[in-house]
Order: C-alpha cells, then structure tokens, then sequence
C-alpha cells in the first residue's frame, strides 16, 4: 500500500517528503531538512525502514539533513552528477529506478536550477503503468519555476535555457494529469514568486503558471525570467557551499539561560552578535544596547540569513524560553550553530537590574506623513528595489535593508531617520542597525507600506 507523507517547515517554506510500500515496510525520503527526527519518527510509527535517501539538487536554502539521515538509518545517498560533492553518496542519472514494494521511483535529469538536478516520477503498481507524479525539487512551483541565477558564476542564461527545455520537454510530455510536489511553497525565495498551494498539477501549471501558460522561445523565456529577478539571500552562496561538504552531525545548540550581568559581559566581546527576537513594538520599547531586532516571525529565518553572520557568536533575547528554543532551532535549519546563551527572563530582568535600555520611537503612517518634509527629518524606504520601483513615499531615499550597514555614509546622522519597509518588519531591522551604529534620533513606522496605501497618502512614482 503506498505510503505518501509530505513533511512542511515553516519560514523556510520547505517541503520534503516520505514515499514508499507499508505492505513491504519500506520507504525513501526526499530532500530531508537538517533536524531530521520527523523522519525517523514518521518511521519508527509506520513500521518503515528507509532505503534511500534522495537529493534533487544541491541547497542553497537551507541545511539539508541527507547525510545525517542515511548515516543513522543506513539508507543508501542518492544525488545528481556532480563534481561538487565532497562526500560519498550515490550519483544517478535520468531513468535509473528504485524499487520500493509496489511504488517505484524514476529519476529525470531536470538541470536548470542547477545543473546535477534530478527530478522524481513516482510510480504505483496498483494504478497502472504510467507515473501518476512528479517530485519537481526547486525546477517547477506552483505559479512559479526556480531560480537560475544561484551557482553566481554568470551561467544564469545558459542555466534558464536549460531550465525552459527541461519543462517543455521533460515536464509537460508527461501529461497534464500527473501531479506535482515541489520542495518549496509560498515565502521561499528559490522563485521569484511562488503560489500559495503545495502541490499542484501539470495540467493547472499550463493553466495559470506564467512560465508555461505563455508561448515563448526559449530565448524569450530566458528573457523573461532573468527580468527583475531578485538577488538571492546573502546566505544562500555560504549554504551551497556547505552542502557539498561533509556534514556536521552535531545537533543544535542548548545554550544556558544568562543572568543580566553574564549576558553584558559576553556581550561586550568582540564580534559578539546581540539578536532581540521580541515584536518590533516591544523591541522600540526598550532593548540592550547593540541589539539588532528580527522579530520572531514566519521571516525570521530568511531574515536572519540575511542579517547575520554564521561566523560570529550569538547573543538572544526573546520574550520566552519557548520564543527562545524556536529560534535557536530555525538558526539551526540555515547553519548558524553559535548561540552562546540568552537573557534569562528576557527584558524584565534586564531592567530590574537596572542596566542601560536603548530606545526607537515609533511614528504612525500619519504622522510620518505630516513631518517628512521638515528640514531635519530623513525618510527611508528599506525595501527592495523592485518595491520600490511600484511606489513610494514622497521625498524617501532608498537603501535596502540587507545593504544599509556598508552605506551608512549615505545618511545624515543629525537628523531624525524614519525607517519604512512593507510592513515594519524589515523597517525595525534597519531601525535597530542604525541605532547600533550611533544615530541618536531613530524611529519606525509600524505598519508602512501596508498602512500608508490604507490611509490613502500620497504615492511618487520615479
């Protein structure tokens, strides 16, 4: 009896899978996230013993969990063909098969995102002889088709023709009926923009995916999806890296609740990185001096890829043990091992003790609206570019927030900054990092982009 368990992570937007026969007690695991215990629970409760471990391409997203995987369940490593790998696994080409009980897995090559991607048909004994579905890894989404651009070699177009002849000629052949199940949803950014739904078929690609429901040449196609693409996450050229080396088995990290004195002595070393999990409203409150706020939200994880550095340590300060663990695991998901403690008792101890409290002043849409033409105030739009291209506040400048430390020059420190993103989220990030940097008269816009449009204020267009 086919066995089917698709497993989703939250802020990566990740989806991996368990595929195999319950009546032969064996099953394979595709594109294993790194805290890989689900696995081997959804194992343990089935009665499955995992045979193969299966890669589609090497991640740029996240940790993967692959090698940990086979090594504690002596599952055989499965991967496209590459020379990047410094570990032993398994390299296959297009139609090799692994027979699991009645289900069967066949293996595409299905380069484009990256060049060793492998894609999976997945066959049933019991529902004829064709594949009824198709495991896509990063190549197809919902709405949307992976990104070309992530080997950083200037190999992006040469990459999209690859991509635009394996989904015309790979994919669509296979026929509309046959199900899809790609390794990302909504909120990745392994895709310019992707759907919502975590699985979908070919046939409603064709219909509403802008990659396949337009007839395009493949230079056309190529044209078309290298148009406005984003640039990656900062971390996602070191995460590539790290998945073609062999793994660090170790789990994450338990790192010791500190008193208010411990947590200032450490963080007054340096290199030291200082992270305030809390919401950005509790964050303009009152924070520890130095702090960088990335709010413990579903964008925690790409955000903190981002923002910080996977070779400094880490300090945490959330608004509970539990805000605290959570955290410690998603900085886990994406390689950034070192935390070395967190405040015990959040803030409330902090200001018991009566140790410094910074500060950000939070402006409503209204009143950012009312005072941005004063000669002492500085507008800034930390959104990126292709935001920014739709609309913004009158007057703002712009600096994205993933770039603003390294132009800091940019801005006058004499006057009040007044950071706006989309929501506010990315506005505090900026908020707390020019706070850092010594702007005394700093403040946020709770809401921005989103509640300025609501209010109905005024829109430049360049």
């Amino acid at each position: 009896m086919l066995v089917f368990e698709r497993v989703y992570t939250d802020g990566l937007a990740q989806l991996s899978y368990m595929v195999g026969d319950s009546k032969a007690a064996v099953a394979a695991v595709i594109d294993p996230r790194r805290d890989t215990d689900v696995y081997l629970r959804m194992a343990r409760e089935r009665g499955l013993r995992i045979a193969y471990v299966i890669e589609t391409h090497i991640h740029a997203d996240f940790v993967s969990g692959a090698q940990a995987l086979a090594r504690q369940t002596g599952a055989e490593l499965i991967g496209g063909r590459s020379d990047a790998y410094e570990f032993e696994l398994r390299q296959v080409s297009g139609g090799e098969t692994f027979e699991l009980g009645q289900v069967r897995l066949q293996v595409m090559h299905s380069p484009g995102h990256t060049p060793e991607h492998i894609s999976l048909l997945l066959f049933d004994s019991q529902q004829g002889d064709q594949p009824f579905a198709l495991f896509t890894g990063d190549t197809l989404f919902n709405l949307d088709v992976g990104r070309p651009d992530l080997l950083g070699d200037g190999s992006e177009r040469k990459m999209a023709a690859k991509l635009f002849d394996t989904l015309m000629n790979g994919y669509l052949p296979l026929g509309e009926r046959v199900e899809m199940y790609p390794c990302h949803g909504a909120g990745s950014a392994c895709g310019k923009s992707i759907g919502d739904r975590q699985h979908s078929t070919l046939g409603n690609e064709l219909l509403f995916n802008p990659a396949l429901r337009e007839q395009r040449s493949e230079e056309e196609f190529v044209d078309w999806l290298l148009k406005d693409m984003p640039e990656p996450p900062r971390h996602y050229a070191r995460l590539k890296k790290t998945n073609t080396k062999r793994a660090n088995m170790d789990g994450p990290a338990l790192p010791p609740p500190l008193s208010p004195q411990a947590f200032q002595e450490i963080a007054g070393q340096d290199g030291v990185q200082i992270v305030d999990i809390r919401s950005i409203l509790a964050f303009g409150g009152g924070h520890v001096p130095g702090a960088i706020n990335i709010a413990l939200r579903n964008e925690f994880i790409n955000w903190a890829g981002w923002m910080l550095s996977a070779e400094r340590p880490i300090l945490l300060i959330g608004e509970s043990d539990e805000d605290v663990q959570q955290a410690i695991m998603q900085l886990y998901r994406i390689g950034v091992d070192d935390v070395r403690g967190y405040l015990r008792n959040g803030m409330t101890d902090w200001q018991n003790a009566a140790l410094p409290l910074a500060q950000i002043g939070e402006w409503t849409v209204h009143e950012l609206n009312a005072r941005r033409a004063e000669a002492d105030v500085q507008v800034l739009d930390v959104r990126s570019p292709g935001e920014v291209a739709n609309g913004r506040v009158p007057g703002a400048r712009h600096i994205f927030v993933a770039h603003l430390a390294e132009h800091l020059d940019k801005l006058d420190r004499d006057k009040i900054t007044v950071t706006y993103c989309g929501s506010g989220y990315r506005a505090s990030i900026a908020a707390s990092i020019l706070k850092r940097e010594g702007f005394q008269k700093v403040a946020n816009t709770p809401g921005s982009w989103m509640a300025w449009n609501a209010a109905g204020l005024p829109v430049q267009k360049d």
